[in-house]
């Protein structure tokens, strides 16, 4: 019988799910059918598999060829299935040994010379793949995307750079090497908060912030050194688990953007303020993750944040709050996740110089309470800091001695965030409401003193929150068991309520 089954894998959302490809040859006048609910590029690939294969110096029968990828309501994409289509053609019609494709997981992008290319999502295969314990196949991928895919340790990865390369190892003539094992790559230095004059008291929200995974906001005028402090952010956190650096680099994978240098580095994406919606949150005929899952595990910051649409900022609110956000569409849907940290900056008005120490602000009032109001309530609401980042004094830019480094800062967050994972798991900002009442107890001053502000500001429930777990982690970094009125006051003056 003229039929090869082989086995590749599509790519939907985070999911990697399995795909059958079914290749049956029959008499009558020659075609090339695809079926199973293609897309473009792979109704393409018929050509680039022809040519690839006559390239390659094998026979392409003129039969009925008929193609079946299955799932049939699964939608196919991209130029991944080149190769499987090709190797199933040339088994099919008994140039290659059919028995050896069961073993193997299959998939790369056929240029009209028989080489590979690479494709998109090779990390998010292989995750998938390990995760899936029915099977245990290999994976035979184009040579330039293998050493993503090697990063999930369990997963054997054979790496090729051509058609006939392939052919060769299925006929036990010429076996392809298995991909080693990665080594990281030593990083760049990072820029270090030395760097930074002044501003102490930013430095310590940016530090408390990045102990908790606390979400912040700047507020201050132009050239006090908003972009710089949070440009070093990254610098600050502790380094990523194995975990934590596989789940980021599978989104990476699915955008095309995973260059080596990404592995355990955790992500700093700074969109401009005139991104789309689509472009913050993901989205698409095909859905494919944004801004805030590709700072997965990392850093998103938004400068000038009132600069962008109301609309836009809008569609933070539920991502910040559950930590992954759900693409629907009318054919299909895609989760993806969205466990970032919020870095935001902006000026205190339009001209920027509203409370500058010796700068005139030229703008109305009219024109500063239209400006704040391009962030909705609800949305500052979410933001657990809010601070102030005043203009520098000529004494203090020409300060000859640098600021304490970014080591030193990392070594304390490091400190807490052990203390926050022993004692809870997680870190303070994920904590729910039940366990905020486990785990933040305070003293009988700080209840005392939260209970008035809560009266004084009208703070919502979400903000009486927030406060706890501010002070909860201010706690950590001094090591206390508790949180008492010290912490608590300097937890509500990082609220600002004059927005």
């Amino acid at each position: 019988m003229s039929l090869a089954v082989l086995y590749s894998r599509a790519l939907s959302g985070m999911e990697a799910p399995e795909v059958v490809v079914e290749v049956h040859l029959a008499n009558g006048l020659p075609s090339f059918t695809i079926v199973g609910l293609p897309e473009t590029e792979v109704k393409e690939s018929k050509d680039r598999v022809r040519a690839a294969i006559q390239t390659a110096q094998f026979e392409f029968p003129a039969r009925r060829i008929t193609v079946n990828l299955a799932p049939a309501d699964l939608p196919k994409e991209g130029g991944r299935y080149d190769l499987p289509i090709a190797l199933g053609i040339l088994a099919a019609s008994g140039q290659l040994p059919k028995k050896a494709l069961a073993g193997y997981v299959i998939a790369g992008e056929l240029a009209l010379t028989g080489a590979l290319r690479p494709i998109r999502g090779a990390l998010a295969m292989t995750y998938q793949l390990l995760q899936d314990q029915t099977n245990k196949r290999a994976a035979i991928l184009p040579q330039e995307s293998a050493y993503e895919a090697s990063l999930v340790e369990g997963c054997t990865i054979f790496a090729a750079d051509s058609l006939l390369a392939v052919c060769a190892h299925l006929s036990d003539k010429q076996a392809l090497s298995v991909h080693p094992k990665v080594t990281p790559i030593e990083h760049a230095a990072l820029a270090d908060y030395e760097e930074v004059k002044g501003q102490l008291r930013a430095k310590r929200a940016l530090e408390i912030a990045a102990a908790g995974q606390h979400s912040l906001l700047m507020s201050g005028p132009p050239g006090t050194g908003k972009s710089m402090l949070a440009q070093r952010f990254v610098g600050i956190l502790p380094e990523m688990s194995t975990q934590e650096a596989l789940e980021s680099a599978a989104i990476l994978s699915l955008s095309g953007q995973f260059p080596a240098a990404h592995w355990k580095k955790r992500p700093f994406r700074a969109p401009h303020h005139t991104a789309s919606a689509v472009a913050l949150v993901g989205g698409g005929s095909v859905p494919r993750p944004g801004e805030i899952s590709l700072a997965h595990h990392g850093v998103l910051f938004l400068d000038e944040l009132p600069e962008f649409d109301r609309k836009v900022l809008e569609v933070l609110r539920e991502p910040l709050e559950s930590g992954h956000i759900t693409i629907s569409r009318a054919a299909r849907q895609a989760t993806f996740p969205a466990q970032f940290q919020l870095i935001a900056a902006m000026n205190p008005c339009p001209c920027g110089y509203y409370g500058h120490y010796n700068q005139r602000c030229r703008c109305t009032p009219e024109q500063i309470l239209r400006y704040k109001n391009k962030l909705s309530g609800p949305l500052l609401d979410r933001i657990d800091m809010n601070i102030e980042v005043p203009a520098l004094k000529p004494e203090e830019i020409s300060h000859p001695h640098p600021g304490e480094s970014s080591m030193n800062m990392r070594s304390r967050v490091e400190l807490a965030r052990q203390r926050q994972l022993q004692r809870q798991q997680k870190t303070n900002a994920a904590l729910g409401p039940l366990e905020i009442s486990a785990f933040c107890q305070l003293s009988e001053q700080a209840n005392h003193l939260l209970q008035t502000a809560l009266q004084k500001f009208s703070l919502s429930a979400r903000s009486y929150h927030r406060i706890l777990k501010v002070g909860r982690t201010i706690a950590d970094l001094a090591d206390s068991p508790h949180i008492s009125d010290a912490h608590i006051a300097e937890a509500l003056q990082y609220r600002r309520y004059d927005y």
